[in-house]
């Protein structure tokens, strides 16, 4: 069933072709940094390129049907769901409960993983049938901040309205703004970086929290497990795109103003006025919209308004166009369906009255128009804001003394999703052990670098005799400078490319002048972003680091790809030489990366480096503490030749590596 067109024309504005309207940006771009422009340009390109590929996803139904598996299992690693999560006890607790007129509400809590405590109200009708199961909803709040109360105080009407008309309505917190408070925002301005490394989002948090709560609710008597709904407008407009993707027990979605599409993300920056609960990280390189497909032929109704700034009317256009498309390759046109209404990002009484009718329409087959929308609604007044109940009546934990002990909610990110534990391969059994770690790590960590990486191309016109451009990929540019050449020989034994991360002007650091020989030849590389190259860095909201993971990468594994397409110029230029990489740090482990993926490079160097992945100064590679860590990473190049200088106990596991690999004299340690 779908809603009557003089209906939606009604209540607001109804857009159903792809819009061609003018791209609406979330502020002007960075100009202040030599690196801004290249960085914008390279990400604008990577987005338009993937966006475009939705295409394939309209070729036909059956190719679809085909893919849907694997898109599933895709969407849940890029959630950090994958594998999933053990469906535990709930053990949900109702800690107390009032009636109100035409509803009861329960506080309650229960665990979505142990020590999860996702904490929610449950509304239901003042009277229900005996043996009666009635449709559900479970309702995800938006960021609404409400302190200690947890922000499902600010959506209280809608659980009041559901419960009225016969449903029974779920509305938990969020992670971050919940009564056991965590932290939405770490790579948003918190530095953890390390969650790029680990695949952690909170976004995995939120999806997986509603499925369980999904659980709860089919596990009550009063609730028909074949009708429910999931709705919640932005924070938790993109939360019912998480749950809805993950989840086919939902049955009718209704996000509110809770996704836009890559192009409006990235190069248009709006990813710059969301945390990073909007976002998964997108490892297998998706168009946004098949996330939304993943829907696909469920009811599915698509809410904005035409003033949302982080919403803008462009995206709405792509993406609702997309999934018209797709809908209509299962012959469900008619289950999908757009509202616009008239103003900025917030609900409205039309938004209202869309939302409950579709829901109504599709769980209990009730089409008529809803006029009773505007009842308890919760108001902000200049003074003071005014809640139909008293919010702090509504804690599942009345008081702080009864948060519970053991809750993991402010350290739910070193938790979530497991760290890989990678045991040292027995006594000839280093092939079988590290060919399918490096199968995984190329599949979800470095899927972005192609077979073989190009040599780059130095441009003619160089900054001094010594020094110039090297375009690594297309519009990407790094500073290679030649800094101790051997006297009277062009064809040094060794050639040493120094990777620098510092950016500073500054003669070849002290331990580099240890280990170089007179005949040597020495390169020092910038890599993007570091040096000439540099772009603005702002904390919050970090634009270009946070861009990165949206479209399947992070800055690091371009770093890795310019180091390699260094190497493979020198291999060019020396090519009897010897190529060894080198580097301080976080410098360090970019050229063992590069030497992994790269054959020409002979042999690494490698001083003080990054131990682990987790340390916020190592550099961040997508999703690879799912698969290993820097002491593995260090043990795959065996039988390269590896020095590795300081960091001595960390790398022991390095070592027993590279003797189980029978390479043991082609590693030094040395203090």
């Amino acid at each position: 069933m779908r809603l009557s067109l003089p209906f939606i024309l009604g209540l607001a504005i109804l857009h159903t072709v792809a819009g061609d309207l003018r791209a609406q940006a979330l502020g002007q771009p960075d100009r202040g940094e030599p690196g801004d422009r290249m960085i914008q340009d390279h990400l604008e390109r990577v987005s338009h390129k993937l966006q475009n590929s939705f295409a394939a996803d309209l070729a036909s139904a059956v190719d679809w049907q085909v893919h849907r598996p694997l898109y599933r299992d895709e969407y849940f690693y890029m959630l950090g769901l994958w594998p999933l999560p053990e469906r535990t006890s709930l053990k949900a607790t109702i800690t107390g409960s009032l009636a109100g007129e035409g509803f009861a509400v329960d506080m309650l809590h229960y665990q979505s993983v142990p020590g999860l405590y996702v904490t929610a109200n449950l509304y239901r009708p003042a009277t229900v049938k005996a043996g009666e199961r009635l449709p559900a909803v479970f309702y995800v709040c938006g960021h609404s901040g409400r302190g200690r109360d947890g922000n499902k105080t600010a959506f209280q009407s809608h659980g009041m309205w559901f419960a009225r008309h016969g449903y029974v309505c779920l509305v938990v917190d969020t992670l971050q703004l919940g009564e056991i408070a965590a932290i939405h925002h770490g790579t948003y301005r918190e530095n953890r970086w390390w969650w790029h490394s680990r695949g952690y989002t909170p976004a995995g948090v939120e999806c997986w929290n509603g499925v369980r709560g999904i659980d709860y609710l089919v596990s009550r008597p009063d609730v028909d497990p074949e009708r429910i709904a999931v709705t919640g407008i932005s924070g938790g407009g993109a939360a019912t795109f998480w749950i809805a993707a993950a989840d086919e027990r939902v049955k009718v979605a209704v996000p509110v103003s809770g996704m836009a599409d890559l192009v409006s993300y990235v190069p248009n920056r709006v990813i710059n006025g969301h945390c990073d609960c909007m976002f998964l990280y997108n490892t297998f390189e998706w168009p946004w919209a098949r996330i939304a497909g993943l829907v696909a032929p469920r009811p599915l109704l698509f809410v904005n308004s035409d003033n949302d700034a982080i919403f803008p009317m462009d995206a709405n256009e792509r993406v609702i166009n997309q999934l018209e498309r797709l809908y209509s390759q299962y012959g469900a046109g008619d289950r999908v369906d757009s509202v616009v209404s008239v103003g900025g990002h917030a609900y409205r009484q039309d938004i209202r009255q869309a939302a409950y009718r579709f829901i109504n329409t599709w769980l209990k087959d009730d089409s008529r128009p809803v006029a009773d929308s505007e009842v308890d609604i919760v108001e902000d007044p200049p003074a003071k804001v005014v809640h139909p109940i008293e919010p702090g009546k509504l804690r599942a934990f009345a008081t702080d003394t009864d948060i519970p002990a053991d809750q993991l909610n402010t350290t739910i990110d070193r938790h979530f999703v497991p760290m890989a534990h990678v045991a040292v391969p027995g006594e000839g059994q280093f092939d079988v052990w590290k060919n399918p770690l490096l199968a995984e790590l190329r599949r979800v960590a470095f899927r972005t670098l192609p077979d073989r990486v190009p040599a780059g191309r130095m441009e003619k016109v160089q900054e001094s005799p010594v020094a110039g451009r090297l375009e690594t990929e297309p519009g990407i540019f790094v500073r290679l400078e030649s800094m101790k050449r051997p006297a009277g020989n062009a064809n040094p034994k060794r050639v040493l490319l120094l990777v620098q991360t510092s950016g500073k002007e500054v003669p070849l650091p002290a331990w580099v002048e240890t280990i170089r020989q007179p005949s040597d030849h020495v390169y020092r590389c910038e890599p993007r972003g570091v040096g000439n190259t540099r772009w603005t860095t702002e904390n919050p909201p970090n634009t270009v680091l946070r861009s990165h993971v949206l479209v399947g990468r992070t800055v690091d594994t371009g770093r890795v790809y310019d180091v390699i397409a260094t190497a493979r110029q020198l291999r060019e230029q020396h090519k009897e030489s010897r190529i060894e990489v080198i580097g301080e740090g976080a410098g360090a482990i970019l050229a063992a990366y590069a030497a992994l993926w790269e054959p020409d490079i002979d042999a690494v160097t490698l001083h003080r480096p990054s131990t682990t992945h987790m340390d916020p100064t190592a550099p961040q590679i997508l999703n690879v503490l799912r698969v290993a860590d820097i002491p593995e990473i260090l043990g795959m190049l065996a039988p390269r030749a590896l020095t590795i200088v300081g960091s001595v106990e960390a790398i022991q596991k390095t070592a027993a590596i590279y003797k189980a690999a029978g390479a043991e004299k082609q590693l030094t340690i040395r203090k």
